[in-house]
């Protein structure tokens, strides 16, 4: 039982109670499609969100990068169009727009939507749907490029959304899809990735499925280091043979099978580690305390609110965190209840260890926060396994 992982609380809410769903994964026995049952409608999830892209310096030279591979990639230019689903503050799009290239942001959450407005950045805080699609069509907004960067994960009906690319997609356009690799998440024992708003875990052949049901083919699949490890899939209209299929889509696929992908015995013998996990990291958190070390965290994430409420920790075994984004520096973690400060209250409390809870930026978190090493703190990780660096 687990609440939704971004549903921060503020100082007031914390004599109410909150609501806990169940935390369940189920794998599909014929197509081997994982997916959550959908406990929360997505517009009470991401309606009003607290996550900023922006925030990540690493995660900002991953979408510079992107957007200067794709501009030389497929000759973009002032005469072409991006779109991007799932937009967020902006924080891809101002690459695209600084090299003079038309593009449009759509963001569900209104709050989210309204920085990248602000920034200047042209955006609609709508859900992308079929009807939203062919809306945006009809004023002229088809796409020759549709970037969706951690967002497929995001949608329950996964058919719908794609339909939608489809429709908004110009006949020549390619669309680009960068989505957690789930063959990652088993074999890193990831699984603090899953948490409500992640309706979905995803390998090659499920997503090469889902595109061809609506026209659309895979031709290009690239293996990236994001989020512990991703897919970035490229796709186009099945009537536009060019770019031809890359042998590296078949290669992967085959690394799926053999891994047991197509097993559901791989799923189900999953299911021990995360309990392995949990003993470790509360291990140790028991013992700092019983011999008086402190531990604080580091960051906010979904991921964490779901690996400190699997494990039930509180306040007691871990003070408070700390997360560069003042928009949830003063809440509370969701469930657990720990205070989320600015990173300037490490260096105040000189604690002993620092937990990094975005595991998956742990280099780039270690050089901002290297002060530590001045008073002899050592940062941990949880994931894949528990490592005190």
């Amino acid at each position: 039982m687990s609440p939704l992982a971004n549903s921060f609380l503020r100082r007031e809410q914390l004599r109410e109670m909150e609501c806990f769903y169940p935390l369940r994964v189920h794998v599909c026995s014929s197509c081997f499609h994982v997916q959550l049952e959908e406990y929360q409608k997505p517009s009470a999830i991401f309606s009003d969100y607290a996550y900023f892209s922006s925030f990540s310096t690493s995660w900002l030279a991953h979408a510079e990068r992107y957007a200067r591979d794709m501009i030389e990639r497929f000759q973009l230019d002032a005469r072409s169009r991006v779109v991007e689903i799932a937009s967020n503050d902006g924080y891809l799009l101002q690459y695209f727009q600084r090299e003079g290239i038309p593009v449009l942001g759509i963001e569900p959450a209104e709050n989210v939507a309204k920085i990248a407005i602000e920034r200047g950045i042209p955006t609609e805080a709508v859900f992308f749907n079929v009807e939203t699609a062919t809306e945006l069509a009809e004023r002229g907004n088809d796409a020759d490029l549709m970037a969706a960067n951690n967002v497929l994960a995001h949608v329950p009906d996964v058919h719908g959304f794609l339909e939608a690319f489809r429709i908004l997609l110009k006949p020549q356009g390619v669309a680009t899809f960068e989505f957690p690799h789930i063959l990652q998440l088993i074999l890193q024992n990831q699984f603090d990735t899953i948490y409500h708003e992640h309706f979905s875990y995803f390998s090659l052949f499920v997503v090469e499925h889902l595109l061809q049901q609506h026209g659309l083919t895979v031709f290009d699949v690239e293996s990236i280091p994001t989020h512990g490890g991703s897919l970035r899939v490229f796709a186009r209209h099945r009537e536009n043979m060019d770019p031809p299929v890359s042998a590296f889509v078949g290669r992967l696929k085959q690394t799926e099978r053999d891994a047991g992908l197509q097993d559901l015995d791989t799923y189900t013998s999953f299911a021990a580690k995360p309990v392995n996990i949990k003993c470790e990291l509360l291990r140790f958190l028991i013992d700092c305390r019983q011999s008086q070390r402190s531990v604080v965290g580091y960051g906010a994430p979904a991921k964490g609110n779901t690996l400190l409420n699997y494990c039930g920790i509180g306040p007691e075994l871990m003070s408070y965190t700390v997360d560069r984004s003042p928009h949830k520096q003063g809440m509370y973690l969701p469930g657990t209840r720990i205070p989320i400060e600015s990173p300037a209250e490490i260096e105040r409390t000189r604690p002993d260890y620092v937990l990094i809870l975005p595991w998956n930026l742990r280099d780039e978190i270690a050089g901002q926060m290297s002060v530590i090493r001045s008073w002899g703190a050592r940062f941990v990780v949880p994931i894949p396994h528990l490592e005190i660096f």
